[in-house]
């Protein structure tokens, strides 16, 4: 950057310091921290109930500031509380972010695949350590491209610019937040009770509603439900489907429809397929979904080789960037110093490395080689997110996968887990940015966000692993109906195959990968080709992968949501729709999830019939 440049950027940031800076304003106040990590712990529960069905998580922020405002509305009443306020608010929301995406980057991919695969599953504080360490990693890893990314550049991270708007409406317009927070109680109840009626068993519960509904017609001699043909008895993947854009939607419908109406009976009047059950029809299918998934991903990476080469020069000036001294600098003493980010990685770095060694057999040398390619993965990630609102986890994944079976042939866990390093920091980094982003539109202080990430990382972790543990008690709790995990079904199909090599593969799957390669990477480049208005007639190579490796009921509830949110879209308008398919759809997603995890938690207990 030159002299004049570099002075530009300064005098913009004075501005900033001057004109929208709220330093006396309470931001991370006790409350905050308190009432952040418990919103984020159940949201974590909630995102992790999602993941392991759908292989997605959901946004964390906008809920949790809705919860938030609601929550502290109500004791602010009370004569000894004081305002609760917009910097408070997205203080909070920084907290609960930090947890609640304990389940993604990799975390609820790499854990579900390893038990898959192996029925491995480390100690409890082992894994603790390991998602705390590195979501730590990735919050650092944030540190020194922030104020490229956020503050000169303002790229736009959608997700924390909508985020600002949200908590600056909810703060000046009392009526507008109420009527969001009424929809989400009232959407959240309806969840939880739609939960109540088919989850719960108990001798006092004269009868529970069905898991399907589905008519009660044969198709190619099987009932439809063995087909996995019908409707879910609930609401959660209607609220994820509202979440959604209608194109990824349809995708979903239409991969669903035609894995389980199309390629499924073909297989299985070939005797391909040999049990019509969802196990026994995606043992076969996700070979086809994954190739879809992976090569799409890395397709849509390599057409942002744009961005990587400014994130890779970005990392370079993490070096080699002389800084300005404090007197020159408006800013020393507002953002994260940047002697935190080296300290960061010199102090939680080599203890990443050596978990690594001790619970996956991940040699100390490779563990510490994932350092830098960690950090490689969140500069990428951050300006990946920043750009587009998409965190490029199924890219950076695989890649690191790659790499690993390159390093350590044949060897299957280091090869999972290696990759948790690099979708973890990737994760965590482009998180935290996104919540500076919003910190920066309201005038929040980075360091205070900073600080409240770190607490979330500290409760995500405490709260993701037992949760787990209690809802999975073993590798046959998943990949069936009830938890499908496509997420770690990818996860665990591309270390195996990376691993034992295409020949292990039955030739049919084989030539289904091929065809899932060529369709994935196909879409993607129409994707990037064709003009915008066009683009809505491709489907989604995210939405058809997925829909191929989840049952079609999951994926017709979620065309459902879909369809019903681009309605009130085309009713309403985009911003009227949303102050109401938002609260509703995470009202329905968050009521469902954190009653399924609560009756699973009984079972285990002993204290509900399974």
């Amino acid at each position: 950057m030159s002299q004049s440049t570099e002075a530009e950027a300064l005098a913009a940031e004075k501005l900033w310091r001057d004109t929208i800076y709220r330093p006396d304003e309470p931001q991370l106040t006790v409350r905050a921290v308190l009432f952040g990590m418990v919103v984020g712990m159940l949201l974590c529960l909630s995102n992790l109930y999602i993941v392991l069905k759908t292989g997605w998580s959901v946004g964390v922020t906008l809920t949790a500031c809705i919860l938030g405002w609601s929550f502290f509305s109500l004791v602010n009443r009370l004569p000894w509380f004081s305002r609760y306020g917009m910097l408070e608010n997205n203080a909070m929301s920084s907290v609960a972010s930090g947890a609640g995406y304990m389940t993604g980057g990799g975390n609820m991919a790499a854990l579900p695949a390893l038990l898959m695969l192996t029925a491995v599953r480390p100690d409890a504080w082992v894994l603790m350590l390991w998602f705390a360490g590195v979501a730590a990693l990735g919050v650092f890893a944030a540190i020194p491209i922030k104020r490229q990314l956020v503050n000169r550049e303002k790229l736009p991270f959608p997700t924390g610019t909508a985020t600002a708007e949200t908590i600056r409406l909810l703060h000046s317009h009392e009526g507008e937040g109420k009527k969001q927070a009424q929809w989400l109680l009232i959407a959240g109840l309806v969840g939880a009770a739609f939960s109540f009626l088919r989850d719960v068993k108990a001798s006092w519960k004269a009868w529970s509603t069905p898991e399907v509904l589905s008519l009660p017609v044969d198709f190619h001699g099987k009932p439809l439900a063995s087909w996995t043909l019908g409707v879910e008895g609930g609401v959660l993947m209607l609220g994820g489907g509202a979440l959604m854009s209608f194109r990824t939607g349809w995708s979903l419908l239409v991969g669903g429809l035609l894995t389980f109406g199309v390629i499924a009976p073909a297989m299985a009047g070939a005797g391909i397929i040999t049990t019509i059950s969802f196990k026994g029809i995606v043992g076969w299918t996700v070979w086809m979904g994954a190739a879809v998934l992976v090569s799409s991903g890395l397709t849509s990476f390599a057409f942002q080789w744009k961005s990587v080469a400014k994130a890779m020069k970005e990392l370079k000036g993490v070096v080699t960037r002389k800084r300005a001294t404090d007197e020159e600098d408006p800013l020393a003493g507002v953002e994260c110093a940047p002697a935190w980010f080296p300290l960061g990685f010199l102090i939680i770095g080599p203890p990443v490395a050596l978990l690594a060694w001790y619970a996956f057999d991940i040699p100390l040398w490779a563990g510490l080689l994932a350092l830098p390619l960690a950090l490689v993965s969140g500069v990428i990630a951050a300006r990946v997110t920043g750009e587009t609102d998409v965190t490029p986890t199924k890219a950076l994944g695989p890649v690191t996968q790659l790499v690993y079976a390159g390093l350590l042939p044949g060897q299957l866990v280091p090869n999972i887990m290696s990759a948790n390093i690099a979708g973890g920091v990737g994760l965590h980094s482009a998180d935290l940015l996104t919540n500076l982003k919003c910190g920066y539109l309201l005038g929040a202080s980075p360091r205070q966000q900073f600080y409240g990430q770190l607490f979330g990382v500290l409760a995500g972790a405490a709260i993701v692993v037992p949760a787990f543990n209690l809802i999975v008690p073993d590798a046959s709790a998943l990949g069936g109906t009830e938890f499908p995990a496509p997420a770690a079904q990818v996860w665990a199909n591309v270390s195996k195959m990376l691993v034992d090599g295409l020949s292990a593969l039955h030739p049919s799957a084989r030539w289904a990968a091929l065809i899932g390669l060529v369709v994935g990477t196909a879409l993607s480049v129409l994707e990037v080709k064709l003009p915008k208005d066009k683009r809505r007639y491709v489907p989604s190579a995210s939405g058809l992968g997925i829909g191929m490796v989840i049952p079609a009921f999951n994926s017709i509830m979620m065309f459902a949501g879909a369809a019903w949110a681009e309605w009130m879209r085309r009713k309403r308008g985009e911003k009227e729709a949303d102050k109401v398919t938002m609260p509703v759809a995470s009202g329905f997603i968050a009521g469902e999830s954190l009653l399924g995890v609560a009756v699973k938690m009984l079972v285990a207990f002993g204290y509900l019939q399974k």
